[in-house]
């Protein structure tokens, strides 16, 4: 039996004798909890059982770190209104601290398929299979850190792609290339110190999709500008099988130890869900209105201030909350230093320009 639960504590936390769930949705009207086994079978549903000011929550003895999980969330379904809600598509958690599985593009992501004239329909077919669960995780937790702590006039920032930097370095293990392992190789680490750098900037690394178009073509999002999900390092990035956060927050220890700091580029400013026509992965289908920006006067059209389909409504304080718990969670938990924001002046922007 599934008990009230906290509302304070986003997404799954575990807590003596079981895990708290809670999720924003304002304009939600039920909110199921869908459990799943280590083969994705779904094995279990929870209806959230409590909703305070949009956030509904549940606590659920017996629950703990492992387990597999996303949302199914019931509301009114009219595109016109920019109202989204199909419960046929499972949601990834925006607070979910890690992902099981990849996102693989098939029709049945969109909550919607084209009838007579072009009109929209609700589409109801089931979506789970084409999108990764969330995990629940006992968390890294904050703890101390050998911070450089280099002052800004004194700061020397290199770029570098996780992927692209470590793929063929010939000091680099095979399993390494192309992984947070990799780039805390000795070698890497050595090289950069010889360079005179103070501050390694990463390209971004939090859960990404490869748009359709890469995918027709076999080819993948090679930047990670798209990103989906705010809290998960990327799989791609990491070992199989292995936490992609552990691993990457063992990577900046190791930059940390060899006194450079870690700077992290996230993309904020929009998400890969795209435009009005995208699929249904997850923030859509929550709560539509409150975490994307739609045109005051046309709420079915979205604001395209990124010129990639949608723009993130910071103005909205649950929008605007998730960016910001991200942020603290990237620098307390897993140790980065600093923050390059994509399309930062967006994150600013207001209604009204």
């Amino acid at each position: 039996m599934i008990h009230a639960g906290d509302p304070s504590r986003l997404g799954a936390q575990v807590l003596e004798g079981g895990v708290n769930f809670a999720l924003y949705s304002g304009s939600a009207e039920r909110v199921e909890l869908c459990l799943f086994d280590a083969d994705r079978r779904q094995v279990s549903l929870h209806d959230l059982p409590e909703c305070s000011n949009g956030l509904w929550h549940g606590f659920l003895p017996g629950c703990g770190a492992g387990q597999r999980y996303g949302y199914r969330v019931h509301g009114p379904w009219n595109p016109r209104r920019g109202q989204r809600h199909n419960p046929a598509k499972l949601l990834i958690d925006p607070y979910a601290r890690r992902l099981d599985g990849a996102f693989h593009w098939d029709p049945v992501l969109f909550d919607y398929h084209r009838g007579p004239g072009g009109r929209r329909r609700r589409d109801d077919r089931d979506s789970a299979a084409c999108v990764p669960l969330g995990m629940v995780t006992g968390g890294p937790g904050e703890r101390g850190r050998n911070r450089p702590g280099v002052p800004w006039s004194n700061m020397v920032v290199y770029e570098a792609n996780v992927r692209g930097y470590t793929m063929r370095h010939p000091d680099i293990p095979e399993a390494e290339r192309g992984r947070f392992r990799g780039m805390s190789n000795g070698s890497i680490l050595e090289y950069l110190r010889a360079l005179g750098i103070t501050s390694l900037e990463l390209m971004p690394v939090q859960c990404l999709i490869d748009e359709a178009f890469l995918i027709e073509r076999g080819l993948r999002n090679f930047w990670g500008y798209n990103t989906v999900q705010f809290f998960t390092p990327d799989a791609r990035f990491a070992a199989p099988g292995v936490d992609p956060a552990a691993e990457f927050s063992e990577m900046v220890d190791s930059i940390h130890d060899a006194g450079i700091e870690v700077v992290l580029d996230v993309v904020y400013n929009h998400t890969g869900e795209g435009g009005a026509d995208g699929p249904t992965l997850s923030l859509r289908g929550i709560d539509n209105l409150a975490y994307y920006r739609t045109l005051p006067d046309d709420p079915g059209h979205y604001v395209n201030d990124t010129g990639c389909g949608n723009t993130l409504n910071t103005c909205h304080i649950r929008a605007q909350n998730l960016v910001l718990d991200s942020l603290r969670y990237w620098h307390g938990e897993l140790g980065v230093d600093g923050f390059r924001f994509d399309l930062a002046t967006v994150l600013g922007r207001t209604m009204g320009g």
